[in-house]
């Protein structure tokens, strides 16, 4: 994917802390990178990892974080979940499933406008995401301040790591920079057409369709031109896309005339 060139200012003011994202036991490589991936996409960086089956580094997460190089040198590895939040002040567990352990549960935006909160006040938080196979167990969930789920189909609730890992980033982005994306069509550079010059493009359009005998029937008309000057005022159209088609109507207008393609004498008159 090629860079935005210009990027607005409202996408790039994050002033809150982000949280870490902490993989517990994770077993593949692939789904380490690819967590590292989401993260970035969303401008997490601290990626902790409690015992991964495989060690660390790995080839195969940095190959999967598709160039998301920093996040992956920036990785911490821990034997268990306590030493991997001891020094975070609000952990949130993710899980798929009802727990006998007694803790608020909130959606992934709940989690994150608090989580965006916190970090606001320069705390320290995190997400806490299990095993691929059975996620995590209850004595890890009761480490954590409160439970993450996400609304899923309860009978299909299984997500991959990176999945989960990304839809709470990207909650947590959209309530730190208040849903800013990272560009919008520029009005300084496209601005919209005043209605002068809409009008006379209507005006020309007209003209050429009239020459062209169009409007048929002749009492046709003011019904067949409300109906082109409304599907164009729905275009919304900036000064530059109005001085277009007024180009590609005055290029029909000047058309050279084709003369009629003659057919082939049937047998009968040869």
């Amino acid at each position: 994917m090629s860079k935005n060139v210009k990027i607005r200012d409202e996408a790039r003011n994050v002033t809150a802390k982000p949280p870490a994202v902490i993989l517990c036991e994770p077993q593949l490589g692939e789904n380490i990178g690819t967590a590292a991936r989401a993260m970035a996409n969303f401008g997490l960086v601290d990626l902790r990892i409690v015992n991964p089956r495989d060690g660390w580094p790995s080839d195969s997460a940095r190959a999967a974080a598709a160039r998301a190089d920093h996040v992956i040198d920036n990785v911490q590895v821990f034997d268990s979940v306590e030493a991997a939040i001891a020094d975070l002040q609000f952990v949130y567990a993710t899980t798929a499933r009802s727990r006998e352990v007694s803790k608020p549960v909130r959606g992934p935006d709940e989690a994150a406008a608090k989580s965006v909160q916190l970090g606001e006040n320069a705390h320290a938080t995190g997400y806490l995401f299990g095993r691929e196979r059975w996620g995590l167990n209850n004595d890890e969930i009761a480490l954590a301040d409160e439970i993450v789920t996400l609304p899923v189909d309860p009978d299909f609730a299984s997500l991959n790591i990176a999945q989960a890992v990304l839809v709470c980033a990207y909650e947590w982005r959209k309530q730190a920079t208040s849903g800013a994306l990272p560009f919008l069509l520029s009005e300084e550079v496209h601005p919209p057409a005043n209605k002068d010059e809409i009008v006379r493009f209507f005006e020309h359009l007209e003209g050429a369709l009239d020459a062209a005998t169009f409007f048929r029937p002749p009492e046709r008309r003011p019904h067949m031109v409300l109906t082109l000057r409304n599907i164009f005022q729905k275009a919304q159209l900036t000064d530059q896309e109005v001085r277009s088609l007024r180009g590609v109507v005055a290029a029909l207008e000047k058309r050279a005339t084709r003369p009629p393609k003659k057919r082939g004498r049937k047998k009968s008159e040869e």
